[in-house]
Order: structure tokens, then sequence, then C-alpha cells
């Protein structure tokens, strides 16, 4: 659903001083006060020149969502440490450029790696070259708390756009929670989308610092019929119901936002939702196989419905056996279904990830849980509730982190990320 880069345009940047030489003169924190003069109209140089394996990076939505997910992910959330709006718009408009640029496989700034010179800070870190696209994409949202008094836009917040409730069992830290702003890198070399990360994060020094970031590797869903459905941590399929990029009608009635939903800017956007689900791995791997299968609602092997024999079987939540129902009352396949919610569906694509051992010899490993939906109140919030009180799982699992974001449509030719929010 991308369309293709603005190759058109010459970028602003080659008239006079060009953006090289501006970071290498006086460092990528002070040069991005004045960026947005530097970068005029935003246009990737050399984007024509995409490397294979790329994904376009501006169309009607944002690349990231419905792209077949792929392997390895890269999640930051930034809290922007400027109070002046011109700054950060400046940012969002350098963010723009280097982003189109390392989607199409290339680096950052033109030459960045190596071209300032012995005596210059290099403005591409460089540990990607030689490396192609890998199907980098670049996602943003915008947070609840960007929304305040600090840049006039408390207006064009959306109503959607709350900090999730606190569940039954959360236990969330706070300094993995929340954000102004989230950058999605996911890509299928992890070098790629890190250094992706790495170099947006950089230039935004003195306008906005990480607050927390999570690394995932392994897609626990699938985003298009093209791919298999992948296994999580605890071994199972995961997602087998998710919806799929080949659907656009139900991607329009559950994920894209309309534009009548709300806030004009958000038309063609998505919200986004950010769970990080620590799994017990030490007690679940205590359990038997037949109650591992009975917390889910699936077999292990083959994924299929408790009851039927193929994955894609049709989930029953009315055959009974002799011992009640095939799938039990609170197995998690039942209570996250749509049968179950009453048509209620999101856009699954999260990761898993191990972050070493918690300091008591056990894993600090689990799922980092990504959903876009068209409204978080009104689809996540409603299945988290239910999944919260009364699913089997919960004996396994603890969720410790939490985010909300609003992400805009794709940027057209010739915008910057949010430009619509930043405009309107």
């Amino acid at each position: 659903m991308s369309g293709t880069p603005d190759t058109a345009a010459a970028p602003a940047a080659r008239g006079g001083i060009s953006r090289r030489r501006l970071f290498g003169a006086v460092g990528a924190g002070a040069a991005l006060a004045g960026a947005g003069a530097v970068v005029g109209r935003v246009t990737a140089p050399g984007a024509d020149t995409a490397h294979a394996g790329a994904v376009p990076f501006r169309g009607e939505h944002q690349a990231g969502i419905v792209t077949p997910a792929q392997d390895r992910m890269h999640f930051v959330a930034f809290d922007v440490t400027t109070d002046d709006r011109d700054e950060l718009v400046a940012l969002l408009k350098t963010w723009t450029e280097m982003a189109e640029r390392m989607t199409a496989g290339l680096e950052a700034t033109e030459d960045g790696a190596t071209g300032e010179g012995p005596y210059h800070p290099p403005t591409d870190t460089g540990e990607a070259l030689d490396l192609d696209a890998s199907q980098l994409t670049l996602t943003i949202g915008f947070g609840p708390s960007l929304f305040d008094g600090r840049f006039g836009l408390a207006d064009r917040r959306p109503a959607a756009l709350e900090e999730l409730p606190h569940f039954p069992a959360d236990n969330l830290d706070p300094a993995r929670s929340g954000g102004d702003i989230a950058i999605q890198a996911c890509a299928n070399d992890p070098q790629v989308a890190v250094h992706a990360i790495r170099n947006l994060a950089r230039v935004a020094f003195g306008t906005a610092s990480v607050r927390w970031s999570q690394l995932g590797f392994g897609r626990t869903s699938s985003t298009s019929t093209s791919q298999q459905t992948p296994r999580n941590l605890f071994g199972f399929k995961d997602g087998t119901n998710n919806l799929k990029a080949e659907d656009p009608g139900a991607l329009t009635e559950s994920v894209w936002v309309g534009p009548g939903d709300d806030q004009a800017w958000l038309a063609g956007g998505t919200y986004l939702v950010a769970r990080r689900i620590r799994m017990l791995i030490e007690q679940w791997d205590r359990a038997v196989l037949q109650e591992q299968e009975q917390v889910i609602g699936r077999t292990k092997r083959d994924g299929a419905p408790l009851g039927k024999t193929g994955e894609f079987d049709e989930l029953d939540l009315e055959s009974r056996g002799p011992d009640g129902p095939f799938v039990p009352v609170d197995a998690h396949v039942r209570l996250a279904s749509a049968q179950h919610l009453g048509g209620l569906k999101i856009l699954r694509r999260g990761y898993n990830f191990t972050d070493g051992s918690d300091g008591f010899g056990h894993l600090d490993a689990g799922l980092f849980f990504i959903a876009f939906c068209r409204n978080p109140l009104e689809q996540f919030v409603p299945m988290q509730r239910e999944l919260a009180r009364r699913d089997a799982l919960n004996e396994y699992i603890q969720h410790v982190g939490s985010a909300v974001f609003a992400c805009p449509a794709g940027p057209a030719p010739g915008e910057y990320w949010g430009q619509a929010l930043f405009e309107a």
C-alpha cells in the first residue's frame, strides 16, 4: 500500500551548504535547530537508486504496518526535551530525510560514513555499509504526552489517544512505558534495524532523548498470507487468525482511521499499542503438554484449535467433549477471539525478546506485543480487560511495559513525518 519515493524534485540541501557539511561543522545536536531551513522539501538524495530489498517509504499508509512482517525489530520511544515547536519540526524533517534514505538501502546522509574527512565525526555510523536494505521499514507514532501545552497541539489530540488503563495484574515499569514519540524499525537483518534507530537517536541529541527501547527477534505474527505462522517462546504458533494485508476490507474496518473518525490529520493512519509481556519461562517449562495446550486452546505441534485437526480450522467455541468444551472457557484463544469479543479484531505485529537474566537466575524473556487498530479504546482495551480477568495464560505471563501512539498516514511526496499534525 506504499507508494514510490519522490524523485522528481532536487533536494533543497544541494543548493548552498550541504547537510553533511552542516552536521560536520557544528555537530548533529546544534544543527537540528536550523534544519528546517536547510531541508526545505524533504526528499532522500539518491532514493531513485534504492537497493534490492527496499520497501517504499512513501505512500497512502506508513510502511511497517501491513508490510509482510520482517524477522527483526528495534523499537524506541523518545521523550522530546525541547519546548521549541520549530526545533521539533526540524527534527521530524531531518528524521524523514534520513529514514527515506535508510529504507532505500542508503547511508543516513550522503557519503556520511567516510565523506566528512578525518577531522569530522561521521554523519552515518557505518555499521550498515555493504548491507542491502533488508526490507527495512521505519514507522513513527505520537504518544499522548506530546499533546500537552509545549507545542500547541492540545486541540489536535485524538479522543482515542489516551494512556491505556491499568489492567488487573499489570506490573508496569514506568521506565519501559509511555513516550512522546515512537519509532519502530523492522528489517530482516538485525544490524540494519539497529543502525537505523542508532542514527535517528544520534541526530536527536538536544531535541529528544531515548526513554526506552526494545530489540526483538523472530516475529510472532504474520501480516501476509504469503507467510507461515511463526512460534512464540512458549513454542506455540502465534497469530494464526491475524488480519492480513491481502484483506483491505478488514483493514479499513479494523486498522485504518477513517476521515470522519476524529482528527483530520490522522485519517489514513492508525494507533499502535505496545506491551512488553514477560513470559515466566521456567514455570511454563515445568507444565505438562496437556496443561500447555489447555491454557492456549490449540495443539502445540500443528496449531489446530482443540477438537480440530488443522491450524486454520474455524475456532469452535460450542462443541463439547465428555469433560466440557474442547476449547476451555479460560483458554487464551477463546478469550482473544473475534467470536468471543463480538467481532473485535486487531492487527498483531509482535516479536520475541530475550534480555538476559533478571538477576535471580530466571530469563528476562517474552513477547514484545505490538498491535495496530483503528481505535484502541474500542478494540484493544476491551480485549485486554477480558484477557486480564479470565485468561489462564496469566499464570505464566506478566505485563511489564505499556504504551500507545497515534501513527499518521504515510508521507506524500515532499512531506515530512507528521506534517499534517503540525500544519493542519
